[in-house]
């Protein structure tokens, strides 16, 4: 079995100048770095837990990491089974439980993933490979609650 490593650097560039005196004293901005990547990523919280909306939040990038990972594996499926995807888009969403005492927890994903096949007659095939994508998704398998799919394969009037 073969063991993969990732490092991620998160640095807090949210100090106003009072550090963390209180909750309302500091803002939320962060970067992540990742060596030999082009550009850092501009973090914050949730916009409801006092976070900038113009940067990516954590729970944000969990579901970005689900269904991206979800579509390389099933983009990689397809490829195996000789079924020639064009387009892929996906509208994710994510539901996110927030407990009494301020903790919280996903409670569920569902993906949306759209794909344009070329020849129409491996739809049926296309639509199913998506459960087999779920099952080997790095992500999905590491996770603790439901990851749902509500997919949809069509061709293209410009395949036909």
């Amino acid at each position: 079995m073969e063991t993969h490593n990732y490092q991620s650097t998160i640095t807090w560039t949210g100090n106003l100048g009072d550090g963390t005196t209180n909750y309302k004293s500091y803002n939320r901005n962060h970067t992540i770095t990742i060596s030999n990547k082009d550009n850092p990523i501009l973090a914050s919280s949730d916009p409801a837990f006092l976070g900038n909306k113009t940067r990516y939040n954590p729970e944000e990038l969990l579901l970005s990491s689900i269904a991206s990972c979800h579509m390389l594996w099933y983009l990689h499926l397809c490829a195996t089974h000789q079924i020639i995807i064009t387009k892929y888009t996906d509208q994710a969403k994510g539901v996110m439980q927030e407990n009494q005492d301020g903790s919280g927890q996903f409670t569920s994903v569902t993906l949306y993933p759209k794909v344009i096949v070329k020849d129409a007659s491996m739809i049926h095939k296309a639509n199913q490979l998506h459960h087999e994508a779920n099952k080997m998704c790095f992500i999905a398998r590491s996770c603790n609650f439901p990851i749902k799919h509500n997919a949809f394969a069509e061709t293209s009037p410009d395949e036909d």
